[in-house]
């Protein structure tokens, strides 16, 4: 079964690990979907930790802002439009290094919540 969300069907809320970042669900367990889909928004200056997951792969799109994306070792900056795969498994992390709101576009499989 197709799952539609408009623009107002779906607000974000602060996310439970991280500081002055917010989290936009769109889909996951609960539609039984195979995979996890949300908006991410970073302030500037805020992180996501370098992390793993062991059993999940992580798409990060970059929708507006700028960014550094850890992966393979080192941090790369990225900006609007750029992507970035993370097998499962692999050390990763971002962090807000402009000074507008960073938001991001991220899916998991298989979903985290």
């Amino acid at each position: 079964m197709a799952h539609f969300l408009s623009s107002d069907a779906y607000s974000f809320e602060e996310h439970p690990l991280f500081k002055h970042v917010t989290i936009a669900k769109l889909a996951g367990k609960e539609q039984q979907a195979p995979v996890g889909i949300s908006m991410l928004e970073l302030e500037p200056g805020a992180e996501i930790p370098v992390h793993t997951h062991d059993e999940n792969i992580d798409s990060i799109y970059v929708m507006s802002g700028q960014a550094e994306i850890y992966a393979d070792g080192k941090w790369r900056e990225v900006s609007e439009g750029d992507y970035c795969f993370v097998p499962a498994g692999q050390e990763h992390g971002v962090k807000n290094s402009g000074d507008q709101m960073l938001r991001l576009f991220i899916v998991h499989s298989p979903p985290l919540f």
